[in-house]
């Protein structure tokens, strides 16, 4: 008998290492458990909240049963749907948390940005800031940031920081966009917590409430033109926000 051909069982044994060594993709019950132990940190009485949407879905579903004579089948079908329910409040409840988490921080208005849905182009990071010491999160308080999103409603310049500061940065980038996209609508929104300005919770939504424009492929080409605006970037690491929050609405799915 022949000994085995080294040459062929060499690669298949790597293959076989490579697989085993590549990290599996956490599954839908890993992530909500991700998403509950995070968000429990921040608001302790979330297990509380899941426990009545659970008992009050299955005690309205298990009545109802009662009531037209089939309550055992009426309590199989409530399970899942107090399980949904649940779920739901965990997703909720862990957004609120993490806004919350947000509020105050520098750059929590390019943190929020990841909220958005489809059909935005945008970056998480400031494309104009004024004030800033230094790289480190300390060095940001006081400072402006300007961030821009292109959509349907046109180019809009998400901003916050001192009143002066952020009036400059926004009047500068308003001039940048007039010169490479003309013609096109230019909104801003300052994120706070003061008269005339929209909360960081609540910024995803009114962007998605404004009024569209533009058709998709003009909001593609005026991304693109935009992109021509690059080349300066700030003096900060990527990601401004000091504790890398970001609101992630796929994990809070369980996606």
């Amino acid at each position: 008998m022949h000994p085995p051909d080294t040459r062929i069982l060499t690669p298949m044994a790597r293959n076989k290492k490579t697989e085993s060594d590549t990290p599996k993709k956490p599954g839908r019950l890993a992530q909500v458990r991700q998403v509950f132990t995070a968000a429990r940190k921040a608001d302790p009485t979330i297990p509380w909240w899941m426990l009545l949407a659970f008992v009050a879905v299955l005690a309205v579903g298990t009545g109802i049963g009662v009531l037209v004579g089939h309550w055992i089948y009426a309590l199989v079908l409530s399970i899942p749907m107090a399980m949904l329910a649940a779920t739901l409040v965990l997703s909720r409840r862990a957004e609120r948390a993490a806004y919350a988490s947000l509020a105050g921080q520098p750059g929590a208005a390019g943190a929020a940005l990841g909220a958005l849905r489809r059909g935005w182009f945008y970056s998480q990071e400031p494309v104009a800031i004024d004030g800033a010491r230094g790289t480190r999160p300390e060095d940001m308080i006081g400072a402006a940031f300007v961030y821009r999103a292109i959509g349907r409603p046109g180019v809009v310049l998400v901003a916050e920081g001192p009143d002066a500061r952020r009036t400059k940065l926004i009047a500068q980038e308003r001039k940048k966009i007039e010169r490479v996209a003309p013609g096109v609508p230019v909104s801003a929104i300052v994120v706070g917590d003061g008269a005339d300005q929209v909360p960081v919770r609540k910024l995803s939504g009114k962007m998605t409430r404004m009024k569209p424009v533009l058709t998709k492929e003009e909001v593609s080409a005026v991304n693109k033109r935009l992109k021509s605006l690059g080349g300066m970037r700030p003096p900060i690491p990527a990601g401004v926000d000091p504790q890398r929050q970001r609101v992630d609405r796929k994990a809070m799915r369980g996606r």
